[in-house]
């Protein structure tokens, strides 16, 4: 008889119900009074009035003009925001970044420190600047405004043209530009194109306004400039940002991929295990002899020009990696977990032309947009562009859009150049590895025992929201252990290859092993919290690995040892809704020491044009311990813990925004208890929504995904248990397909 294997238990969501939160007051003491913020902000508007006037009229849409507003650090959460002193005077806001200041004074008296907070950009007409000017000094405190409508206001400016140049140094005649606007693409932004369109004429240049992606708030444009332009450009009232065009990265491999003089492999059976998993592939594309085909189909993405030969071989290894894994010479290769649909939306053109960047990423959105929704996707491609925190990339916030329902899982790389200067932040994860609602992957240097991050992984952290940043890493092969593929010709050959392009879809490879064994019982949401629950960390810096290196054993993910059970939960949040989630405890009392893990993933939709605010839902959680302990009389639920938001590197971060960790897409910690201490523990779930930076007043449900682990030694039978206590309830997800895993030597 087969050995007994506990499957991890599904329908959690059975354990749940909602609840009515405890609600909390604030209590906020403004760091100005009405007559200090009033005096503080008339000099300051009057010099912002004088410069606004300055702009040149064809750089000012229907006359209007673009300022910067910083709030003091006191005033950056949601319930805070200065939406009545903006509506007084017809402004809004079409954008944010985060920023650094040290404030005047702070409350209570508390000596002034440079903490982290927001920069708003502010539009109307000039007229509402002026009318600000003249009213603010007119005003009694309660009249119109509050003091902490004006408190708010650390600094109020002109945006000079010179900061929204990005890293361009005059050492070219002309260069390949990348201009962002703060336009959407709702036609009632178009006055702003037309605009630009005409002032770019004025000053002796042209642009393809058609050559553009649209992402939220923001629209960027691809052009080719002469330097001593740049200045004149960026003069464009509605402009946020211009930098120099980046190369595509796929060109950078980390060792010249050879042949390899190890034994052949050996090609497993046509039929993957999984049909039904939909699979996509953006790369170089295939060779005409790939022996991939079988279980790969190609496609050219409209407009891509003629393949390039070494964009193919590129294509060809990712797709290898994503088919089998690391290839054990000798062995036949594993069966594939399922079929995939290669996209080659790269091609000659794309080192040549340096604005094919733009066109490249309208190919693979215009395929998510138009094809059946994947479950899985990957890329190993993009921008050679380090991610930046006051702004984000054309790729980043297109995917994330596109993947903000959570029905599709992304594995992107994070690039390899986490060898350059780390003092410059050069060696920090590439764009679009920066998506809050994808997991980005970086490699590690060995396929079995102690293992490190690859040199050349680029490293974290990234952005806040999306700190954590690679999500994981995976085998990506080094110098001494390279990462194997297959060679395209029927020889069955092997090449030996290393870089984060074979670690991102070798992770999507695991990801389609965990769905292939469960079906559809598991949405992608559940695969991507399941490979971060289980992800082996080793004590390595987060910054380096994120939550950890992805199992390549099926088992480990999917299956519980002696003395362990893991649940998963999956249903919407809705916003502002607490949702109770029971975890699933024996009828006897546990003993000795407890340790529960916990993961809860969700998806979100963005706001690109405010990077400090990026994601508009976020989680508050309750680790609840113990049903009958209470802080006060009055208390209506117990007492609370928080493990699950905590991570390493919030450690500074929390203490200059406490609310930061809330809206990360990914949660996970882990505690340990006593056995005596809990006694119906619960995890309550708290959705926040916000919409550009302040209260969301039409919010949308959200998936999510939360898998816990309670390993408790001293009850072997504790799986056993658990499903006896929870039988009606709970349900032991049985895989669909027996599938062998490969231990690591």
């Amino acid at each position: 008889m087969a050995d007994k294997r506990n499957f991890l238990l599904g329908k959690g969501e059975n354990l749940t119900e909602s609840i009515v939160g405890s609600g909390r007051k604030l209590d906020k003491s403004p760091p100005y009074d009405f007559a200090q913020a009033q005096e503080r902000l008339i000099p300051m508007l009057s010099e912002t009035v004088k410069n606004l006037a300055q702009l040149p009229e064809e750089a000012c849409p229907n006359g209007e003009v673009v300022g910067s507003v910083i709030l003091n650090p006191e005033y950056i959460a949601m319930s805070y925001f200065p939406e009545n002193l903006l509506k007084t005077f017809s402004l809004r806001a079409v954008g944010s970044r985060a920023t650094k200041i040290t404030p005047s004074k702070r409350s209570k008296n508390r000596l002034p420190v440079e903490a982290n907070t927001t920069e708003l950009f502010v539009a109307g007409q000039r007229s509402s600047f002026t009318r600000m000017m003249q009213i603010i000094p007119q005003l009694h405190e309660g009249q119109q405004l509050s003091t902490d409508d004006l408190a708010a206001v650390e600094k109020i400016s002109a945006l000079d043209a010179r900061n929204k140049i990005k890293g361009i140094e005059d050492r070219k005649k002309s260069l390949a530009l990348e201009i962002v606007l703060h336009a959407s693409g709702f036609q009632s932004d178009g006055y702003i194109l037309e605009t630009f369109q005409r002032y770019i004429t004025t000053l002796g240049l042209s642009v393809d306004i058609n050559r553009r992606i649209h992402a939220g708030g923001l629209c960027f444009i691809g052009a080719m400039s002469p330097v001593q332009k740049i200045n004149d450009l960026a003069r464009f009232s509605f402009l946020r940002a211009v930098r120099e065009m980046p190369k595509l990265r796929v060109f950078d491999p980390v060792i010249r991929s050879v042949r390899s003089r190890a034994k052949p492999i050996t090609l497993p059976p046509a039929a993957p295990i999984d049909r039904d998993i939909r699979v996509a592939i953006f790369d170089g594309g295939l060779p005409d002899n790939s022996n991939l085909k079988t279980w790969v189909q190609c496609y050219d993405a409209p407009g891509v020009g003629a393949p390039a030969p070494e964009l193919l071989q590129h294509g060809q290894s990712a797709t290898s990696a994503a088919l089998f894994g690391h290839l054990m010479p000798g062995e036949t290769a594993p069966v594939p977990y399922t079929k995939i649909d290669h996209y080659r939306v790269l091609d000659q053109n794309s080192a040549a032309d340096p604005l094919n960047l733009v066109d490249v990423l309208d190919r693979i959105r215009s395929i998510l947009e138009t094809s059946p929704t994947y479950d899985f996707i990957n890329l190993s491609i993009g921008p050679k562009l380090a991610i930046e925190d006051d702004d984000v990339h054309a790729w980043t916030a297109v995917l994330d859009e596109q993947l903000a329902e959570g029905k599709t899982l992304a594995t992107i790389a994070v690039g390899n150049d986490g060898e350059l200067d780390a003092l410059a932040k050069l060696n920090r994860v590439q764009v679009p590895a920066d998506c809050v609602n994808a997991v980005s992957v970086g490699a590690c240097d060995r396929f079995s025992g102690n293992w490190k991050r690859a040199s050349y992984s680029s490293v974290g952290p990234g952005r806040s929201p999306g700190l954590i940043k690679p999500d994981l890493v995976a085998f990506g092969g080094s110098q001494q252990e390279p990462y194997l593929v297959l060679e395209p010709s029927n020889a069955l050959g092997l090449i030996q290859t290393a870089g984060t392009s074979f670690a991102a879809p070798h992770s999507m490879r695991v990801g389609t092993g965990v769905r292939a064994h469960f079906g559809s019982l598991l949405s992608p949401l559940v695969v991507r919290a399941l490979l971060i629950h289980t992800a082996e960390t080793r004590n390595h810096p987060q910054p380096e690995v994120g939550w950890g290196r992805v199992s390549d054993e099926i088992d480990e993910i999917v299956v519980c040892k002696d003395g362990v059970v893991r649940v998963v939960y999956q249903g919407t949040l809705s916003a502002s809704k607490y949702l109770r989630a029971r975890l699933p405890m024996p009828a006897s009392q546990l003993t000795g020491m407890v340790s529960i893990t916990a993961t809860c993933c969700y998806a979100t939709p963005i706001d690109s044009a405010h990077p400090s605010n990026y994601t508009r839902s976020g989680i508050e959680t309750f680790f609840r311990p113990h049903d009958e302990v209470f802080g006060e009389e009055t208390s209506v639920h117990p007492v609370s813990e928080t493990f699950l938001s905590q991570s390493r590197l919030y450690q500074t971060e929390e203490k200059l925004r406490t609310d930061a960790h809330k809206w990360e897409t990914c949660l996970h910690g882990k505690t340990r208890k006593r056995g005596s201490s809990l006694r119906n523990p619960s995890l309550d779930l708290h959705y926040l929504s916000r919409n550009e930076g302040h209260t969301d007043r039409r919010p949308l449900k959200i998936q999510y995904a939360l898998v816990i682990t309670i390993e408790a030694p001293r009850h072997k039978n504790l799986y056993d248990e658990v499903v006896r206590t929870y039988g009606r309830q709970l349900e032991a997800m049985r895989p669909m397909v027996e599938i062998r895993t490969r231990v690591r030597p």
